[in-house]
This record gives structure tokens, sequence and C-alpha cells, in this order.
């Protein structure tokens, strides 16, 4: 399908801040070179659309000349080439923050220097001097700590010098920048974490480090951890293989993180200069910030505190219509596989541990569930199976019935039998077709009118008779409804609306399938794993109409595709995005796979679901939460029953 949505207008209000982590080529103690190379990768990066540019810590001079920081040369042609390079970003959009040593206070200093319009903004020196193992920078610098002056004179202009110096965007004062640099980061009180709760949204690192076995992954962590707890972007550029010198290799590592995720990463040494680019969602990061209170609490750490705010144009974007960051299909999914299997593998024991939790409290020693041979259901007696082996229980004390009714096709009846035998459960059959025609006699419906009263009629019955059955066993009943249909209100109040315990409440549709994936992949039983597998190749379907033969009655033809709720859901709730941006990503995300029309169509009706449904969220059972998306009225999402939807709708068109 043709993809016919509009990839050439500004993106301004959506809060896209791109950025690049630049590794240059260099030549040690070159300054000039080296100054020529900086220009020319921050002219490349602001070809490639990026507002902002971070380059390694000392790169001007390179960061392993060792004594020779102490030469009166050295250090006059890095204050040469900074010129250079503040005099040539008169003519290059976009700010970039370059690292060279500098001699303030009769005291060298491991300075960063924020360049932007021909202008140098201000200067920020490294706090934490390694002088350990292969780190010497004791005998150089000092540290940010022994700085007495707060400005100095530089090529005629007044420049703020210090840790205190916060950098906002002109035109966002939510787009703020804070610079901290290499070790910083990996001490107990990194910079960065006051510098956020202060107010910085985008953290930049000049890094030189070097390379070890193992190292690179830490490293990875660290940065992907410090964006986590200061909900910020963090761009990270260390120095690349042409600083290796004597004993140490660098590899010109350059990161780009946002919460926790890491949005890009450079290739390690690379013989040429190179640069990532990626865009941090400055929308993103304050809503999280808004939504986790201990943050704003900690402004109490600051203590006394204070920063300096220096205007700057931090241009945010996207002047190609381009998003150079990856948006997911799949948002509740991690595209790595074996990161996918322990989130898999973490969410069927998240379910394990709630559904043992509430047997052992209750003191219950019977489950009751309807089996359909559907997806849900499945997932569900894979979940009730495993709780048993954990406590010891045998597994003819969960009780499953398939119930079929007018719609119930002959391949879904057979797997929910082949299901429940291969697994070693109890099966038992009761139809409901007689009781829901006495049920259309009681009421005086026409049994021949297959709407919304004969599918209802059909459900509530089958959830009387789960209700019924546990009473009799002295077992619960075990939900099935998952955090999809959950969102979208598809089920039926009263019907499988209700349960003593959902496991999979707080599973969306399009995990339920790998996590029953996931199950059937480490199976032994291979009666059980060739019943899981059919099930994983049937159709969804309610099964409530009478079709023949054939099923014909395929629910993401009557309410959407999965994968496109499943995404609205994920962006509406955890990141709180308006239905533009939703239609923004989803075009990122789905490219031609759905047209313009068909993802508008469809996030109307998951928006008008969503918002008329929310009556049957707030009387839901208990059921355990897996995810950053959870909609219990008693966890995560609290929303009045009569909100008006109207400017989500407008938002829309």
């Amino acid at each position: 399908m043709k993809n016919d949505h509009n990839k050439d207008k500004t993106l301004k209000d959506f809060a896209f801040l791109r950025v690049a982590a630049v590794v240059p080529k260099l030549k040690i103690a070159d300054a000039a070179w080296n100054a020529r190379e900086i220009l020319s990768l921050a002219d490349k990066a602001a070809r490639e659309g990026a507002a902002l540019a971070i380059f390694p810590e000392l790169s001007i001079t390179g960061y392993s000349i060792a004594d020779l920081f102490h030469q009166r040369l050295v250090l006059d042609k890095a204050l040469e080439a900074l010129r250079t390079i503040r005099d040539g970003m008169s003519k290059i959009p976009g700010v970039i923050v370059v690292g060279l040593p500098m001699v303030i206070d009769n005291m060298i200093f491991n300075m960063a220097a924020v360049v932007s319009a021909g202008r140098v903004l201000g200067l920020v020196p490294k706090t934490s001097i390694p002088g350990y193992k292969e780190f010497y920078e004791e005998r150089w610098f000092s540290s940010a700590r022994d700085l007495t002056s707060r400005e100095i004179e530089l090529f005629g202009e007044i420049v703020p010098v210090g840790t205190d110096l916060l950098f906002r965007a002109k035109d966002n004062s939510e787009c703020t920048l804070a610079i901290e640099i290499c070790e910083d980061l990996w001490t107990p009180l990194p910079p960065s974490s006051y510098h956020a709760v202060a107010g910085a949204t985008v953290i930049a690192n000049l890094s030189a480090s070097n390379e070890l076995v193992g190292k690179a992954d830490y490293r990875k962590s660290l940065v992907a951890n410090q964006s986590a707890r200061t909900v910020s972007g963090y761009i990270y550029a260390s120095s690349g293989v042409h600083e290796s010198t004597t004993d140490v290799v660098f590899g010109g590592h350059a990161l780009i993180a946002e919460n926790g995720g890491i949005l890009a990463e450079s290739q390690r040494f690379a013989r040429d200069s190179g640069l990532i680019v990626s865009e941090i969602d400055i929308e993103n990061v304050i809503l999280d910030r808004v939504k986790t209170t201990s943050f704003g609490e900690s402004n109490r750490e600051l203590g006394n505190r204070e920063y300096r705010v220096i205007p700057v144009d931090l241009a945010l974007g996207l002047r190609d219509g381009k998003l150079r960051r990856g948006v997911a299909r799949s948002p509740f999914l991690a595209s790595d596989k074996e990161q996918r299997e322990r989130v898999t593998s973490d969410i069927f024991e998240i379910q394990v541990a709630g559904l043992a939790k509430r047997l052992e409290y209750s003191g219950i020693k019977k489950i009751v569930l309807g089996l359909s041979g559907g997806l849900d259901s499945t997932l569900a007696l894979l979940v009730a199976v495993k709780t048993f082996e954990k406590l010891g229980r045998p597994l003819g004390d969960i009780r499953t019935y398939t119930m079929p009714g007018f719609g119930t096709t002959s391949r879904t009846k057979s797997n929910a039998w082949k299901l429940a035998e291969s697994a070693g459960v109890s099966i038992e059959e009761i139809s409901i077709a007689p009781g829901s025609t006495q049920q259309f006699k009681d009421i005086d419906h026409d049994g021949k009118t297959q709407d919304i009263t004969y599918e209802n009629v059909q459900a509530r019955y089958r959830t009387m008779i789960l209700m019924n059955k546990a009473n009799q066993e002295g077992g619960i009943v075990l939900g099935t409804g998952d955090l999809s249909e959950i969102a979208l209100g598809w089920c039926t109040f009263s019907g499988d609306h209700l349960s003593h315990y959902n496991v999979n409440a707080g599973v969306p549709k399009t995990l339920v399938r790998h996590v029953v994936e996931h199950v059937m992949e480490k199976e032994q039983n291979a009666a059980l794993k060739a019943t899981l597998k059919d099930i994983l190749d049937t159709p969804v379907s309610p099964e409530l109409k009478k079709t023949g033969s054939k099923l014909t009655q395929r629910t993401e033809d009557i309410i959407g595709p999965y994968e496109l709720h499943d995404f609205f859901l994920y962006h509406f709730v955890r990141w709180a995005a308006s239905p533009r941006k939703i239609l923004f990503l989803a075009d990122r995300a789905f490219g031609a796979s759905y047209s313009k029309q068909e993802v508008k169509k469809w996030l109307s009706v998951f928006i008008n679901r969503f918002f008329r449904n929310q009556w049957k969220r707030s009387v839901m059972p208990d059921g355990p939460k897996v995810g950053s998306v959870a909609l219990s009225p008693r966890g995560d999402w609290r929303m009045p029953s009569d909100a008006e939807v109207t400017a989500w709708i407008e938002d829309i068109k």
C-alpha cells in the first residue's frame, strides 16, 4: 500500500532534538589539524540536521599527550584552535561541544567548550580527575572543585566558566543542556545527577575511555543507566583509534541514550572520522519526570547549589521531516532476540508468581478455566500448569471446560481438548447452546437475529457456568482477557470481563503470542508442542456467530489490527502522546504497511473505544502488572468513566 504521509513538514511541536556524537580522526598534539577536522565534522553534523554535536574529551589536542600538557606551546595552540573553531562556527548552524586544556587561576583544567554562532558560550571543567591504574590526569589537571573564577576573558569576550552552567534552548525552556566529562560519570555521585535535578534534560559527556575486554558493555550499561536515573537524553562521545598510543588503545565508542534505552551506538575501532545521529524526545523526558514524583522531590538534594542559565540556539524539530531514531512496530517487544527472550520469560514468571500468591493466600486448591482453543485461554492454562508444578499440586485440580456455542469451529474445539489432555489437566465439555437458547426465550429474543444480544448471552452464559463450577469445585475462576482487550473494552461486562483473578491483565495481545511461543519452544512434550503451534496459527476470533464450518468472524476485521492497537496503547498510555504524534510515529514504524487513512481510521477506533470503556476497567478483577503499561484502577491508570473524547478525536482530524 502506498505510504501517503506528508514527510516535508517541520515537526517542531513534537520537541525532538536531533543530536550527534562525533568521533574525529585526530593527530596527537596537532591542534590546528584537529580544529580543521572538528569543523569539517561539525559541518557534516549540521548537514545531517543535528542541532547539537558532541566531540570527545580534549579533542583539540588529543587526550594522550601526557607531559606535553605542560608545554606552553601546546596550551597556546589549543586556544588558537578554539578561536579557529569559534570563527568557523559562525558559518555553521547548531551547537558543538569540544574538549581542550585551559589555564585558569594558575591551574590547568580539562575543559569542555560550548561553541555556537561564532561565540564561546561557556566553559565546563572536569570534576573527577582520575589518578589510578593507566590514568595519570592528576599529574596535569586540577579538579573543577579547585576553580575560583566564575568567568574569564576569552577572545575579547567575557565567558562564564564552571560546573554550574545550564545551556537552555531559546525557543523551548524544557530543552536544557548540561555537561560532564568522562570520569565524572564513573563516580558514585556523577555531576549529571545534580544537573538533571536542576533542569538539564540533555546531558553531554566528552570522554576518552580506553578499551579493555568487557569495558564496552559496562560503559554502555553505565550510559543507559545514567540516562534512566536522570530521566534524560545522554550523548556520549569517546576518543577514537588515532588517540591510541604507548600502552592504551581507544575505540571511538559513541552512544546516544534516552530514559534507559540506547538510541544509537557507533561501530568501535573505525579508522576514519565518524558520527552517529539520533533524536532525543524532550517531550517524553519531561513527561516521565512529571509522572515520577520522586524526581521532583530530589530538588532537596541540590542543597545550596545554584546554576547559571545561558540561552543557546538549540533548534528543535526535524527540518527534513525524517526521524533517525528507531520507532518499533511492537514497542512492547525488544528488538534484540536475547532481550526479547528475557522479557517473555520474565512476563511468564511474573504471571506464575502472582497466581501462586493468590492461591497460597486464599487457601483455594482448584482452578476453574474456560478453554476456547484460542491464545488467551491457552496462556492462562500454561500459567496455571506452571504454578501448580511450582506449588507441588496435582494438575488434575486444574478444571478446564470447553463450552462450544453457535459459532465454535471444530478446529478450536479440538485444540481445547488436545491442549488439556496433553497438559495433563481435567477437561469437560458443556455446550452453551441449550442454555443460550433458553435465555433467548426468557427475554423474548429472536435467536435468528445475530446481534449484540445474541453474542453477549453466550459470553455471559459461559461465565455463569464457570462461576457456578468454581462454587461447586471450591475453586477460583481464572480470567483470560489480555491488556489489549481491556484497553479496547473488547469483553462482555459480567461475561468474560469477570473472573476471580486474571493472569493476562497486564499482557498485550502482541505479547501473548510471544509468551506462548516462548513456552512452546522450551516444551518437551511433543503433543503439547504441536497443539500450541496450531493454536498460534489460528486467527483470533470471538466465535459467537453461526458461520458454518469455516471461521469467518475475525476479531481484527471488526476492531482493527492488534499490532496497531498495541502501538497506540503504548504511546497513548506510556508517553501520553497526542493522536497527531501517534500518527507521525506510526508512519515511521509501519512504513508502507498501512496508509494514512487506515492508521487514522483505527486510531479513531482505539481512542473512542478506550474512552467509552473506562467504566469496565474501573471494576476489572485483580491481575499482575508485568510491564510499563497497565490499566488497573488500583495501580497505574485512573480515569473518569465519563471523560469527553472530543479533543482527541479533533486532534486526529
